[in-house]
């Protein structure tokens, strides 16, 4: 007998007759149904072994959290990286970034399937009320702005189409709070995934517009250079930028929230170490192509500092074509989009955790409505202050910036805290080689943050 889809429970009693029994009588959510209806299918596929199957239903946070890092400003980023330094240095510094980046990850999956706890509950319950709420306050005021930029490359890759910004900013906040009305964990999970993978319509671009031959890239990857114009205010600033577009907060807060809302278990650490890599792999390619592709800029002399969002499509078109010219814009987009839909959701996973109230995919809308309300605030304020004439969009960024490079390596502190506490994690707590490679991210992530420091108060100790 098939079961009707509300909420009731079979109990399978004499002569296998199901006895219906209303889920709230036995003290089940609407939650927990859909979770364990979830779970069902992945302990069904686990017992046939069908791995291709498994991987398939439990892959999902770790290419939603490292796809979504390539957001808008990113790949700004990375272009800009490509336009001003070429492939030379900075194509195997990024992939070392993304490699610090599954390092910080690969914890907050181990932390949340050993504890079925957010990162924000988790730090509101070891470390107490003040740094719950700090941490949830620090989490979505950094991500308000981050959202800001989110819609900015919203606007600039449909711009690029003619799109007006209203329609534009607008069309992405519908769409939203739409994917947020399923009111399901798994499809909010997989419509969202549909959209990341575009973050590869970066690797056509880059074929398009072959600034070097792939001997040459193999070259900059094991010669590890040249540096054009050395060590300046220039690189660092780049540097920093290219750090901050690989490794933030948000990230640790939504990959551990998502796993417990997708009810990974200890049993599911493989496969979510697997999701994780492979969310890596993804967003260094589609991050090294992006630098790939804006190359000629860098080899004809053009000014990288004159450009900003669309404008990078536009300088592309005699180098990759009109078609390389659209799908980067087309791209830009897919970055703001995905980013605004994660970003955003790392909000409400924070706010619902620290407040003790509703922090599910998979709650109803009438009893997770603070939940929801936070999720579709966070998209909707940042899209209105991104229509604001003459809003300060530049010193937003500028402040967004700051707030990730000052932010990180408290967050990772908490992390490896957590991690290492065995009260919590029993045999899932870090090893020492897990704790070498988190506090040498972390001593990293510091030293970037003094240097960027001291050559921002003192910019005179470097050539411009």
């Amino acid at each position: 007998m098939k079961p009707p889809s509300h909420d009731l429970a079979f109990l399978p009693v004499r002569n296998e007759v199901p006895i219906q029994l209303d889920a709230a009588e036995l003290g089940v959510s609407v939650e927990d149904i859909k979770r364990a209806r979830d779970r069902r299918h992945v302990h069904r596929n686990r017992a046939a072994r069908r791995r291709g199957t498994l991987l398939w239903l439990l892959i999902g946070p770790g290419i939603l959290v490292m796809l979504g890092e390539n957001d808008g400003p990113s790949m700004i980023s990375y272009a800009t990286t490509g336009a001003a330094y070429g492939v030379g240095f900075f194509l195997p510094f990024i992939l070392l970034t993304f490699a610090m980046a599954y390092v910080v990850q690969e914890m907050t999956v181990r932390l949340g399937a050993a504890t079925k706890r957010g990162h924000a509950e988790l730090i509101y319950e070891r470390f107490g009320r003040f740094w719950g709420f700090f941490s949830m306050a620090d989490l979505v005021i950094g991500n308000l702005l981050t959202l800001v930029t989110e819609f900015i490359a919203i606007r600039a890759g449909l711009g690029f189409f003619g799109v007006p910004p209203v329609a534009a900013v607008l069309g992405a906040l519908v769409v939203n709070v739409g994917v947020v009305l399923t009111q399901r964990y798994w499809t909010w999970e997989r419509v969202v995934l549909g959209f990341a993978v575009f973050n590869l319509i970066f690797v056509p671009v880059a074929i398009l517009a072959h600034p070097v031959s792939t001997a040459q890239v193999l070259h900059s990857f094991l010669a590890w250079g040249p540096l054009p114009g050395g060590f300046t205010n220039g690189f660092i600033l780049v540097v920093m930028a290219d750090i901050g577009a690989t490794v933030t907060p948000w990230m640790l807060f939504f990959q551990q929230s998502a796993v417990v809302d997708k009810g990974l278990t200890t049993a599911d650490i493989r496969h979510g170490r697997i999701d994780t890599a492979l969310g890596a792999a993804a967003a260094a390619v589609a991050a090294i192509a992006t630098v790939i592709a804006t190359t000629p800029l860098f080899l004809h002399h053009v000014a990288a500092s004159n450009l900003a969002g669309a404008d990078f499509a536009r300088a592309l078109v005699p180098y990759a074509g009109n078609i390389g010219a659209t799908l980067f814009a087309l791209g830009l987009f897919e970055a703001g989009l995905v980013a605004s839909l994660t970003i955003s959701l790392s909000s409400a996973y924070a706010f619902g955790e620290v407040t003790e109230s509703a922090r599910s995919l998979n709650r109803p809308l009438r009893d997770g409505w603070p939940f929801y309300t936070v999720l579709m605030a966070a998209a909707a304020i940042a899209a209105i202050l991104v229509l604001i004439p003459n809003a300060p969009l530049v010193f937003i960024t500028l402040i967004v910036n700051v707030i990730a490079v000052l932010a990180m390596p408290p967050a990772i502190v908490f992390l490896l805290l957590l991690v290492n506490d065995r009260e919590i994690m029993g045999g899932f707590a870090n090893s020492r080689l897990s704790n070498f490679f988190g506090i040498s991210v972390t001593v990293l992530l510091v030293l970037a943050g003094i240097l960027f420091g001291i050559t921002t108060v003192f910019p005179k100790l470097l050539p411009t």
